[in-house]
């Protein structure tokens, strides 16, 4: 005699739910099935986190635009009254200026712009002939009242884009064009010395009159003629 699924279904839990636990084959010899189920660990691995204070450092907690709630504590500047600009300059004071300050030579004449006239008012570059007669501190004076002019140059033509003046910047523009030629002129003349240098270097390695082991103790230069003339 044949028993149908659902029949064997419904006799089997009918069985089961005759036993107080579950089957000796389905849990574990060591569990103790008479006390109750308490979990062993936590089921998530990251450690719990800390309880936050009551309290926290932040000033500015609590205060809100739309609630309008202000600040906590008073700031220092609250009762403060607020500076006032001096309209009338007759009452403002006045700042003394020496005359002699470095910060002058930005500036042409004590003014602030100078005028198209002023600018356009030079003369020639510098040349190479003319600069290699030059000793070495006339070069470097040279080349630092270019780079005081340039600079002059440069803050002309700053304010004169702050006022929006509209004048000026050809005159502004030839000028500097002729001091970056002098400039370059001088690069030109200190190259073909250092040259002159390195090749004379090159040849008094060879000459038996120079000497640059005895440099700092004794003179390089020892004519050997010298050497072999009798004192007096």
């Amino acid at each position: 005699m044949s028993i149908s699924p659902v029949t064997f279904v419904c006799k089997s839990v009918r069985i089961f739910s005759q036993i107080d636990g579950p089957l000796a084959f389905l849990a574990p010899s060591s569990t103790n099935w008479s006390l109750p189920f308490n979990q062993r660990s936590h089921f998530s691995t990251t450690a719990p986190r800390r309880v936050r204070r009551t309290r926290d450092n932040n000033r500015d907690r609590g205060v809100s635009a739309l609630r309008r709630t202000g600040l906590k504590y008073p700031v220092s500047m609250s009762k403060e009254p607020l500076p006032e600009p001096v309209l009338d300059p007759n009452k403002r004071s006045k700042v003394k200026v020496d005359d002699n300050h470095g910060l002058w030579g930005f500036f042409n004449n004590k003014k602030c712009l100078s005028t198209p006239e002023e600018d356009y008012a030079y003369g020639r570059a510098w040349s190479v002939e003319e600069l290699r007669h030059k000793s070495w501190e006339d070069l470097h004076s040279l080349w630092w009242v270019c780079v005081k002019e340039r600079n002059r140059l440069a803050t002309e033509k700053y304010e004169r884009k702050r006022l929006e003046a509209g004048y000026g910047d050809f005159e502004a523009r030839a000028r500097d064009r002729v001091i970056r030629m002098t400039q370059r002129a001088i690069k030109h003349a200190l190259t073909e010395r250092w040259y002159a240098w390195q090749n004379a270097q090159r040849i008094a390695k060879d000459d038996p009159n120079i000497d640059f082991a005895a440099h700092g103790r004794k003179p390089i230069y020892k004519p050997k003629a010298l050497e072999e003339m009798p004192h007096p």
